[in-house]
């Protein structure tokens, strides 16, 4: 088995070469912001989660890349526009894209990553093919529905938890679980490992995603690479703020929701309110324990897969990894 490490650095060595092969299309104005989002590093968990589940099954793990690159250059597209949508400018530490160059160009550039992605999986000729390319199509649909919803709350104060789990599913957990299956599907895996990895998946994703609402508020600012409290200035409906509004008495809700409803205020104050309230309402600690409840679920997922204990070791490392980042 390879080591998520040495994975990392076969990723990181197939995107070089994708940056370089981009840099030379032209018109530079549509390739270029889609090498430098390529540039901005990150922990490429979703490839390595492709590499990762197809070494599972089989030794050639190079077979996996191009399903691997699809998923990163996906991913990356979705955070470009993610960007412009929140108006985000900082990513990774660096500039966004839109802010780098120009909203109506990062639009353009996103979209025409988003076609390179499923180019990648163009290059796939046998059976488990046409399956690959239906479940990418499908994710790929399902993380628009999910953001689609995660703007939708922004207006609308009476989200639900279980819609929120719902819309986190759809907008980051699919693709997690995506990149598992499909590293499965590139190695031939039986059907039904495929399935409890796609399943691993969507539990690591939700818990994936309810640790990057808690790191929003309470991670390292030097560490995070984005602004901290970025979801609460934007009121995003996140796990956090949404159990604040459950626990909260009346007057605390009032004030929660006084904040939701001003169009002016200083954010580093709104920031330091709202976190206070979290504070107070141990909802820091409450969070932490739903984190842990889909992880443990996926753990047991992970131990219904019919491979020797010793084969999952890597997986269940990254799934730690996972957890235990703090940015």
């Amino acid at each position: 088995m390879y080591t998520i490490n040495e994975i990392q650095s076969l990723i990181s060595i197939e995107i070089e070469k994708e940056i370089a092969l981009i840099n030379r299309n032209e018109p530079k104005n549509l390739y270029a912001p889609i090498a430098y989002s390529l540039t901005m590093g990150g922990k490429r968990v979703r490839p390595v989660m492709v590499l990762l589940a197809c070494n599972l099954f089989s030794k050639n793990i190079e077979q996996a890349i191009p399903a691997a690159m699809a998923i990163e250059v996906f991913h990356n597209f979705t955070l470009l526009h993610d960007d412009i949508m929140d108006q985000a400018e900082m990513r990774r530490n660096s500039q966004s894209v839109y802010k780098k160059y120009n909203q109506n160009i990062a639009i353009l550039s996103g979209d025409a990553m988003s076609i390179l992605a499923y180019n990648y999986l163009l290059k796939y000729n046998f059976p488990e093919a046409s399956e690959m390319m239906k479940l990418f199509s499908q994710t790929a649909l399902e993380v628009c529905e999910g953001q689609q919803l995660d703007m939708d709350f922004e207006n609308k104060m009476d989200v639900s938890i279980t819609e929120y789990l719902n819309m986190i599913q759809l907008k980051t957990a699919v693709l997690l679980a995506c990149s598992f299956k499909l590293g499965a599907l590139a190695a031939k895996a039986p059907e039904e490992s495929g399935n409890l990895l796609y399943t691993f998946g969507l539990n690591l994703g939700i818990a994936f995603q309810l640790q990057d609402d808690l790191l929003d508020v309470f991670a390292d600012q030097s560490k995070f690479g984005k602004k901290i409290g970025g979801d609460i200035v934007a009121n995003k409906k996140t796990f956090l703020l949404l159990k604040a509004l459950e626990l909260s008495d009346d007057q605390t809700k009032f004030q929660i929701q006084d904040w939701i409803l001003r169009s002016e205020f200083d954010e580093k104050e709104k920031i330091n309110e709202i976190k206070n309230i979290y504070k107070n309402l141990n909802v820091k600690t409450i969070t932490e324990d739903c984190i842990n409840k889909y992880y443990q679920t996926a753990i047991q997922i992970c131990d219904q897969i019919d491979l020797p204990g010793e084969t999952k070791t890597e997986l269940i490392d990254l799934a730690q990894m996972i957890m235990n980042r703090d940015h």
